[in-house]
């Protein structure tokens, strides 16, 4: 992978080439089909091994956004869904992945995701990637947690994770982390179930956001609990699982054995999970999705590590950034340019 990063309005752009199979025959297909539902028959259609998942040899893969241009990135480089990570919501906002963000702050950041995703595709007139976004513990009690789950459905998001840690939580693959009571924890993911059911009653069929109910309960209450918790999450209607931080490929593929539904895999770098190829993951372990939390925060931190220290000593940045054309198009200029002239009276 090469990365390329430029510093503009004290924003980044970093820019991925991958070698990946582009999901655009999907997004013709799936136009004017509510964001829950796309994220449904994605699902579905890689459990099944059918339509746009037909022979793929690897699980959904999400690389995580953060913000409006990181969502843009992920879209045109032809990934078929992403993930807003709350570690990189935080950290663009000068924070670490403690919950020092609020609700309102993390709904703001929903809602820039989903117009870069929006953004991305009016330039190929195409529907938008579905984005399953961290919704961390509900922020408060069931009922701020259904809060949570409508407020980002509204904001256009496709799923939301919802997990057992201890508010404040934290990141998973951190120390000091600990979590709520079995019976607290199920309670929990069935209002954030309840509350994607209420909101399919009132806005129709397709329109709930799935439920991603994840749990941290390996580290503090070992991985029996964790099962237990994740089959727990199921029998309440979650609609799909994250059991964060195994330690082992064999706990891993215990936790695919035994739970039902669609699974994440959340390889994060130098955390305490096996990185292992997408192909394994599916193949040998059975995941269905893939996600990559840091990879996109944590390379534009070093880019713009190594561009500032050019900077500081007086050397060119020319190897480290993009064209001004090419930053141009990437933040959404060239859109713009035609959008203008289509009005333009002149």
């Amino acid at each position: 992978m090469k990365y390329f990063t430029f510093f503009s309005c004290s924003m980044f752009v970093m820019q991925m080439n991958v070698d990946f199979v582009s999901s655009s025959t999907a997004a013709f297909a799936n136009k004017g089909m509510p964001p829950p539902e796309r994220l449904r028959q994605l699902l579905q259609n890689e459990m099944d091994g059918t339509g746009e998942r037909k022979d793929s040899p690897t699980p959904i893969i999400l690389p995580c956004c953060f913000d409006g241009l990181s969502a843009r990135l992920v879209a045109k480089a032809g990934f078929e869904a992403t993930f807003m990570t709350g570690f990189g919501v935080s950290g663009v906002n000068g924070f670490p992945d403690t919950q020092l963000l609020s609700y309102n702050e993390m709904l703001n950041a929903a809602n820039y995701v989903a117009e870069g995703l929006s953004s991305a595709a009016s330039e190929t007139n195409s529907s938008p990637i579905p984005c399953i976004a961290d919704g961390d513990t509900g922020y408060g009690n069931s009922i701020n947690t259904k809060r949570t789950v409508k407020g980002y459905a509204k904001a256009g998001m496709a799923g939301i994770m919802i997990e057992d840690q201890v508010a404040p939580k934290r990141c998973g693959h951190v120390a000091g982390k600990s979590v709520i009571s079995f019976d607290d924890a199920v309670m929990r993911v069935k209002a954030a179930c309840d509350a994607r059911d209420e909101y399919e009653e009132q806005f129709g069929k397709g329109t709930g956001p799935l439920i991603l109910a994840r749990t941290d309960s390996l580290k503090t209450d070992g991985f029996e609990d964790a099962i237990k918790r994740c089959l727990a999450f199921r029998e309440v209607g979650c609609d799909m699982t994250f059991l964060e931080a195994p330690e082992s490929i064999e706990q891993m593929v215990e936790y695919c054995n035994r739970v039902s539904g669609p699974k994440l895999a959340n390889m994060l770098e130098y955390g305490n999970t096996p990185i292992l190829p997408p192909e394994d993951l599916k193949q040998q372990i059975g995941y269905t999705m893939a996600a990559y939390p840091l990879t996109l925060l944590s390379a534009s931190i070093k880019a713009m590590q190594e561009s500032l220290e050019l900077i500081k000593t007086g050397q060119p940045t020319d190897e480290m950034i993009l064209s001004f054309a090419e930053a141009k198009d990437n933040v959404g200029f060239t859109q713009y340019t035609k959008e203008e002239n289509r009005y333009s009276l002149d």
